[in-house]
Formats: structure tokens, C-alpha cells, sequence
């Protein structure tokens, strides 16, 4: 299923597709005796099939496998021919005390994606001492200078986001996103405020872990639970909880078509104007996620899955 529909960036000119692909595994993608020619063609087996599937926003950031996500995607971007829309993202670390860290960061990102500019960055989390107005204003500069297309920010409060489209708007440049963890089991961006600010300020959310690391998929119940550290935050007795939130996942899947859990709990994010990034390690999760595009939950079930969603949490 191709996906037509388009969307814009916040206030600015770009158009995204209505989901992205989160890249951050691609820093990290090696198994146990795999070897490298294998996982970059899995990397590109993921790329090409998202391309084709209408997904054609792609989320990196520098700290993913120190530059190796980014580094991956450029390898991509040399064999495509579509217009794709490429976000990465500054970690404002404690010692990076200047602008001009942000600008020696951006310019090492893009010699890893091998472009010229960067359609979207985003100061990945509002860590301290430097405050928000300093980075900002680094933005701004490369914004002037035409090495980034927009600015974003991720995980800002809605407090903080306030703070930075402020100091934008001095220079006349719109703050076109924020990144949050936003999902059915994780609804923080609503509850404080974020949604309601993002929606009067025209700001796009963008939200990452969209499936909880896979518990929205319904691939776990609380007779088979998630092995490792997963299991301690998605343990037997919180999938048990969630059962009637994944029944009803299925029930409306089954009302179109056959989508998936994965896939309306993908559609939720969207029907709610939000951009959803989930993240693939293989070429069928790439193709299940790029189909939640093309279609929309209505507006009852979309209350329905709050309603349940909300007695969970």
C-alpha cells in the first residue's frame, strides 16, 4: 500500500511522509557472527522497501553507534533517486559549552550522510549548562547559512519548547518540531501539556518508541514476555494488564482489513497528527509499519483506543 498523502514540517515548506523510520539501530544492527556485507544488505533491504512503500523521512542522529547510523544511511542516499527528507540531531553534551560545537557536529554529520545540507536538526535533549537561548541561536546561524533546512528540537518540555520557539521567532525562523516518546502506553506529551502547545504553535511531534519496543505489535503476552532487560519493564503481570488494549488493537484491525496491531497503534499516533518513527530490523517490519499509511482509524475508534488506553495508565 503507497502512501500519496503528504504532510508539512511545522510551519516550514517541507513535506514529510505521514511516518518515518527511526534509524537508530542502524548504528547498532550486528548479530552474533553476522557478517558486515550481510547487515548492509539488510540495511538496504530496509531503505528500499520503505522508499517504495511511501515512507521517505528518515531519523538518524549523531550518537547513534558514535556517527555509524548516519554513516549507513549515506551509503543509501548515494543509490536513491527519490526526494528523501533526512533529520539528525546535536547531543548538547556538558562539555560542548559553544556554538561553535553545534557547528563543528553538524558539519561531521553531513560528511557522514554525504550531503551538502541537513533538512531537519534537532538539539536531542535540553541538558544543561548551555541554555536553550545559545542553542538556538547556533541554529539560527546554520539556518541562515543553508547547512540545515529547519530546526527541531527533542524531548523539550512543553515549557522548554516554548522557550525555543520564542527565541526563533526573534529571527524569524519557525521551531518545526519536537521529539518525544509518545505512544498508546505512553501518553506523557498529552497529559503535560506538550500536544495542546504543539498544536497552537503549528509544531510537528514527531514520536519515537511508537510501539513500545514491540509490546504494541502483540508478539508478547504474559504467557510468552520479552527476554532481557525488557522483561523487567514489560513484565508478565503489565502484559496481563494491557490484554484488553492489544483485543482491542486486533478488533479494529480485523474492522480494516487485517492491519495489524503495529499498524493501528501506528495510525492512532497519526490520526492524532502526529509523525510516528518506528524503527525496523528487517525488511518485513519496515513494509508492516510503512502500511499504516494510506488509510484512518475513525474518530469513535480512536477514542475508544483512549479510553482503554487511559484506564491502563
Amino acid at each position: 500500500m503507497i502512501s500519496e498523502k503528504y504532510i508539512s514540517l511545522g510551519k516550514t515548506e517541507i513535506k514529510i511522509s505521514p511516518i518515518g523510520l527511526g534509524i537508530m539501530q542502524w548504528g547498532d544492527i550486528k548479530t552474533p557472527n553476522q557478517p558486515d556485507i550481510e547487515i548492509k544488505k539488510d540495511i538496504q533491504e530496509i531503505f528500499r522497501v520503505s522508499l517504495d512503500m511511501g515512507v521517505y523521512f528518515f531519523d538518524t542522529a549523531e550518537i547513534y553507534g558514535n556517527g555509524q547510523s548516519e554513516r549507513n544511511l549515506g551509503l543509501c542516499l548515494k543509490e536513491a533517486s527519490e526526494k528523501i527528507v533526512v533529520a539528525s540531531k546535536f547531543m548538547p553534551f556538558p562539555w560542548r559549552l559553544s556554538k561553535r560545537e553545534l557547528r563543528s557536529a553538524l558539519n561531521a554529520s553531513l560528511k557522514r550522510l554525504g550531503l551538502v545540507n541537513l533538512d531537519l536538526y534537532q538539539i536531542h535533549w535540553p541538558f544543561p549548562p548551555v541554555p536553550i537561548k545559545n542553542w538556538m541561536d547556533a541554529m539560527a546561524d546554520a539556518f541562515k547559512e543553508g547547512l540545515i533546512r529547519a530546526v527541531g528540537v527533542s524531548n523539550y518540555s512543553a515549557h522548554q519548547t516554548e522557550i525555543a520557539f520564542d527565541m526563533l521567532s526573534k529571527q524569524g525562523i519557525p521551531l518545526a518540531s519536537n521529539q518525544v516518546k509518545y505512544s498508546l502506553l505512553d501518553r506523557h506529551p498529552e497529559k503535560f501539556g506538550l500536544v495542546d502547545l504543539c498544536k497552537k504553535l503549528n509544531i510537528t511531534i514527531i514520536a519515537y518508541s511508537p510501539l513500545e519496543k514491540g509490546i504494541l505489535t502483540g508478539k508478547y503476552t504474559s504467557e510468552n514476555p520479552p527476554a532481557g532487560y525488557r522483561y523487567w519493564r514489560y513484565s508478565k503481570s503489565f502484559l496481563k494488564k494491557i490484554e484488553l488494549l492489544l483485543n482491542e488493537l486486533n478488533e479494529i484491525g480485523k474492522n480494516h482489513g487485517g492491519m495489524s496491531p503495529a499498524q493501528v497503534s501506528l495510525n492512532w499516533l497519526t490520526s492524532k497528527g502526529v509523525v510516528p518513527i518506528p524503527g525496523a530490523k528487517n525488511m518485513l517490519q519496515a513494509k508492516e509499519n510503512a502500511g499504516a499509511m494510506g488509510w484512518q482509524l475513525s474518530s469513535n475508534e480512536v477514542e475508544q483506543l483512549d479510553i482503554i488506553s487511559e484506564s491502563i495508565l
